[in-house]
């Protein structure tokens, strides 16, 4: 462990709602919650207003509606998310070249390895810029904690939550950790700390005090080792810049248990479809394919198949999924599956003839499925005389209603940029505001209204005038206007209350911290 506090550890405060309180006005201060909006959603992040309920990430959308009724709940907009981590990994990026992500809203940051900071005050000047940077591009907030090591460095910044800097001097580490909770110590969950519990250990100090032996004792070898270290402040572990890939997956849970053979199928194509885009975006390609299958008893089953070569061929893995999920039983019900490719590569090794050849079945068996449709098909004339008449709309199904997600963005032909408020019984309700203006007003609209379409997440912070994009004069809700006609009250939906679920599961990434306190930094 170095001598001086030059690992930087950042959070940001409350992230998912954090930016979706500085895209709404009118959340500004209010309880927001954000996640999986069905009866099996989860709760990804609270606002710091919506944890004085009892909400907290991970909880139930379930239970957290029956603590929080009258916050505002809202479906994730990870695109919006990644292009402000992006933004905040940039500043953490100029700063130093030694930067470790660990999710869109946490890296850890070697100060020293960028010539940024070398002992305490340069440190903390550091870490003071850092934050002012992250409040000036992207209107939010981080905590940062300074240390001598990341281990330190993150507990540093647990303790300047929310919106706050703490840094934690070289020789103190000893006295700040032992009244903490063993719970503070990486690798401590739940189960670990009942176990330590039952031996008469609470605190990071009686850990210490209970001896290396004893620890290994009670938790195994590696599991004591590392414990008792830890107990001692003892962390050398690097930033490391590049934390390599190690797999790439993706995952739906269902609100309905899915009975249906034919439509299981159909879902692990599209995850596996979806899987595939994503292997391609960030390069890569992989060789063992594996499916997930959450049974209707919460009992998960996995299945894996190594290929001969790395592939980023949605056929070859479509088909390896489907050949999977013909060992498991799913006459059960599935409320969760799952596609992932790992053994990761950065280059292919397909089969060239063998890839020619499916694709040559594949076109001869959408030939035959089409001369079988066409022999099947009754032409016009048999049509005429089997169908009676329907009148002008010709007995055709009406389009199907288009879903509308709480607190996605939308814009209206004449009123502007909004985000919508809530949406059900083929209604949706859009409250029209910028993150530049005012609270806006609220109105209804059929679901179908042509004048009505989804929109790009606006930027958080203003642009100037030379830089690209739609200005706030662009984006102005018209619904905001002095005399503008409020919607019908009986036609207008509670906040939240009506969301769709969301088309992704809230299994993503986290985001634990808190948004908006003083600017106080203090040491422990």
């Amino acid at each position: 462990m170095r001598n001086a506090p030059t690992i930087l550890h950042l959070d940001m405060d409350a992230f998912f709602a954090s930016a979706e309180q500085a895209s709404k006005p009118s959340l500004r201060g209010k309880a927001v919650v954000v996640g999986g909006l069905g009866p099996r959603g989860v709760v990804s992040t609270a606002s710091y207003e919506a944890r004085v309920f009892g909400v907290n990430s991970a909880m139930p959308m379930a239970q957290a509606r029956r603590r929080a009724p009258n916050a505002a709940y809202l479906v994730p907009r990870f695109g919006l998310y990644r292009e402000v981590s992006d933004q905040v990994m940039g500043l953490l990026r100029a700063l130093s070249p030694l930067v470790e992500p660990l999710s869109l809203d946490e890296a850890f940051v070697d100060l020293e390895a960028g010539g940024t900071a070398w002992d305490e005050r340069s440190a903390r000047l550091a870490g003071a810029k850092l934050r002012a940077d992250i409040r000036a591009v992207t209107g939010l907030t981080g905590s940062v904690g300074l240390a001598a090591s990341k281990m330190l460095a993150k507990i540093a910044s647990e303790q300047a939550k929310p919106d706050g800097l703490v840094l934690i001097d070289p020789g103190t580490e000893r006295e700040l950790l032992g009244p903490m909770t063993v719970r503070t110590l990486p690798g401590v969950g739940p189960a670990t700390g009942d176990h330590l519990r039952r031996a008469g250990i609470t605190t990071v100090g009686e850990i210490a005090e209970a001896g290396e032996d004893e620890l290994v004792r009670l938790l195994g070898k590696a599991h004591g080792h590392a414990l008792f270290a830890m107990a001692l402040a003892r962390d050398d572990r690097p930033v490391v810049s590049d934390r390599e890939t190690k797999s790439v997956s993706v995952e739906d849970t269902y609100d309905v248990d899915i009975h249906d053979r034919v439509r299981v199928g159909l879902e692990v194509q599209r995850l596996a479809d979806r899987c595939v885009r994503r292997l391609r975006g960030a390069g890569l390609s992989g060789r063992t394919i594996v499916l997930k299958v959450r049974r209707y008893d919460f009992s998960t089953l996995t299945r894996s198949e190594t290929l001969r070569g790395p592939t980023d061929d949605p056929g070859v893995v479509q088909e390896a999924a489907a050949r999977l999920l013909e060992g498991v039983d799913t006459t059960g019900g599935v409320r969760l599956l799952g596609v992932g490719v790992s053994g990761l590569a950065d280059y292919t090794q397909e089969d060239l003839f063998a890839q020619a050849q499916a694709q040559a079945q594949a076109q001869a068996q959408a030939e035959a499925q089409a001369e079988a449709v066409a022999a099947a098909e009754p032409s016009a004339e048999e049509r005429a005389r089997a169908e009676p008449d329907t009148g002008p709309a010709g007995g055709k199904e009406p389009p199907a209603e288009r879903r509308w997600s709480a607190g996605h963005d939308v814009r209206h032909a004449e009123f502007g940029y909004g985000w919508v408020q809530g949406s059900g019984l083929g209604r949706v309700t859009v409250r029209f505001e910028t993150p530049y203006s005012e609270p806006g007003r609220v109105r209804t609209f059929r679901t179908d209204d042509p004048r009505l379409e989804p929109a790009d997440p606006l930027p958080l912070v203003e642009r100037r005038p030379e830089e690209s994009g739609p200005t706030p004069a662009d984006v102005e809700p018209g619904a905001s206007e002095a005399g503008a006609p409020e919607s019908d009250p009986a036609a207008r939906m509670v906040q939240g209350s009506g969301g769709q679920e969301s088309p992704d599961p809230a299994s993503r990434p986290k985001s634990r911290s808190g948004g908006g306190g003083g600017d106080a930094t203090s040491s422990p």
